[in-house]
């Protein structure tokens, strides 16, 4: 019984890694695409500004998967190249970008996926500004409550779409949705999110004798 439920409790954590990567960095993806009209150029252009101005932000997250699976835990992020996501107990996930690398992790099995940053969509979300230089946005809806971005682009994202809900006033993220090839979703939702946050240097600190020593172990 006990196996059965760590393994449960895994699924979400070892089926979604490339989904995180990819919702992670649709965080402000859609900062960095014009939409099709120049009067939604300027909306993307707007939250673009937003999103560059906010140096460090951290929150937290609920993610549900395909299968309706849900986890959470806590992110942290500071501009430029700096990322954390902590998904919370019994998940040993981990996401840590340093501005040079960006690792996932599961501690409990201390196996780690390394890739260098410039070559992520992550880099985009943490760069220090963000670039309206590409034709990726398929959808835009502007309501009184929400503006949802689809975004697109089988160079970066293969056929996965992601959708993005912005608060229109505010231009604060909500929520973001990953479409695999298979049109099953991965939702995620943010709160609670704090901007101005002074981080110590050790959240953004990748374990490298870990992840180097699991490379010569293997």
């Amino acid at each position: 019984m006990t196996d059965k439920t760590e393994r449960d409790a895994r699924m979400p954590v070892m089926a979604s890694r490339r989904q995180f990567v990819l919702g992670t960095a649709a965080l402000m993806a859609c900062a960095a695409m014009p939409f099709p009209s120049f009067a939604a150029t300027s909306a993307a252009q707007q939250i673009a500004d937003h999103f560059s101005s906010v140096r460090t932000m951290m929150g937290e997250f609920v993610q549900f998967g395909p299968r309706g699976e849900q986890t959470g835990g806590k992110f942290f992020i500071e501009r430029p190249g700096k990322l954390r996501f902590n998904y919370e107990k019994p998940s040993p996930m981990r996401v840590i970008s340093d501005g040079k690398n960006v690792v996932i992790g599961n501690t409990k099995l201390k196996t780690w996926d390394l890739y260098p940053l410039n070559k992520t969509p992550l880099s985009l979300l943490l760069s220090e500004r963000i670039d309206l230089g590409n034709q990726m946005v398929r959808d835009v809806k502007q309501e009184a409550d929400l503006t949802t971005i689809v975004l697109g682009d089988r160079t970066i994202f293969g056929d996965s779409t992601i959708t993005l809900m912005f608060d229109p006033k505010s231009f604060e993220l909500r929520q973001w949705t990953i479409t695999d090839v298979q049109k099953k979703d991965t939702s995620v939702m943010i709160f609670n999110v704090q901007n101005g946050v002074q981080f110590d240097p050790s959240v953004f600190e990748i374990p490298y004798a870990e992840v180097h020593g699991q490379k010569r172990g293997g």
